[in-house]
């Protein structure tokens, strides 16, 4: 009998053991599933180009600091419209992240248009990458104009130095009356060559090889890199290396979209704009360098350099634009526009 009771008793034991063991497995918590963001990433040039070397490199390091959690699809100029489309894309939702251009944004925020003036930044692209980072004028006063509409400014940075290609000399301004100059579609940019007495005249960017084989256009203004990319210079006898004004952009997102984001996501979303700010400057440099070269060494372009006597002409030429400018913007882009003079030549003076 005895033998029976401890049978039962050890039979009783080893249920509730299991039962304990099956009560502990239902209530035990799983850790819950890492959280993954996938966004898009436009911009508005061709594979290959600054603005995706520099938006493919973006991608890279958030994937990086978020461990894998964020993903973004890039799509280059015409995949998801032009930069005008991508633009009112970014302000409605329907993206997350865009390259967004004076150039192509003029009408929309017309006191990014200052961008657009000659002889604005130092010619010291050093000095310009500092006023880029530190300038009031810039990050707190123009990013307040952005952000009215729709656009987050993460950062300024700048694709190099405009360079102009022409099928006549153009070396001082006399020499740009009734001259047919491609422009963005931006009042100020054209405002600015009507200041030498051109005529400007706005293609889309992937019109401007044919417009210029057919002299339906004289001349274009972009960066050695682009001009290296779309191959100008087949169709082109003269680069003038005029630095005149620089390709500017900004790097941007929606502010919707970035105030529903955690904490921890903001910051390392703010944080590779930071970073990237150097990359951007680093790249652009390395690339017109490389494209000058290749200019040189693959086309029969003659190469002009603006003497000191004739960039001074172009200056005191270039300073009615800014009066224009304000005239266009108001007391608002006036003020900006004051701020970052002084800015400047704070700079300069260093």
């Amino acid at each position: 009998m005895k033998r029976i009771c401890n049978v039962l008793l050890i039979a009783a034991l080893f249920s509730m053991l299991i039962a304990g063991c099956a009560g502990k497995k239902e209530t035990e918590v799983k850790p819950p599933e890492q959280e993954t963001y996938n966004w898009r990433f436009v911009h508005e040039e061709p594979v290959g180009s600054v603005q995706d070397v520099y938006v493919k490199k973006f991608v890279e390091v958030l994937n990086e600091k978020s461990g894998g959690k964020i993903n973004i699809e890039v799509y280059p100029v015409g995949q998801i419209g032009d930069a005008t489309q991508q633009a009112e894309l970014l302000q409605n939702g329907g993206i997350e992240f865009a390259m967004v251009s004076p150039g192509n944004t003029g009408g929309l925020i017309p006191e990014n248009q200052l961008f657009s003036l000659h002889f604005l930044f130092p010619d010291d692209i050093e000095k310009t990458k500092e006023v880029f980072k530190t300038s009031k004028a810039l990050n707190e006063m123009l990013s307040a104009d952005y952000l009215k509409k729709n656009i987050k400014v993460l950062s300024y940075w700048t694709e190099g130095f405009m360079q102009w290609t022409s099928s006549r000399p153009i070396n001082t301004p006399d020499k740009f009356k009734g001259f047919k100059m491609r422009t963005m579609p931006s009042p100020m940019i054209v405002a600015a060559y009507e200041a030498y007495g051109a005529n400007p005249t706005p293609v889309p960017y992937m019109e401007v090889y044919s417009g210029l084989q057919l002299n339906m256009i004289e001349g274009q203004e972009n960066p050695l890199q682009s001009i290296d990319e779309m191959k100008f210079c087949e169709v082109q006898d003269y680069l003038t290396l005029a630095g005149a004004s620089l390709y500017a952009t900004t790097t941007s997102c929606n502010p919707q979209f970035f105030d529903g984001l955690p904490k921890d996501i903001q910051d390392m979303i703010l944080e590779t704009a930071d970073e990237m700010a150097d990359f951007g400057m680093k790249i652009q440099d390395e690339m017109n360098a490389a494209a000058f070269e290749r200019i040189k060494d693959t086309t029969d372009v003659k190469i002009v350099e603006l003497t000191t006597e004739e960039r001074e002409a172009f200056r005191k030429a270039s300073m009615s634009a800014r009066d224009k400018y304000v005239e266009m913007v108001g007391p608002r882009g006036k003020e900006i526009l004051d701020e970052l003079v002084k800015e400047v030549e704070a700079i300069e003076a260093k």
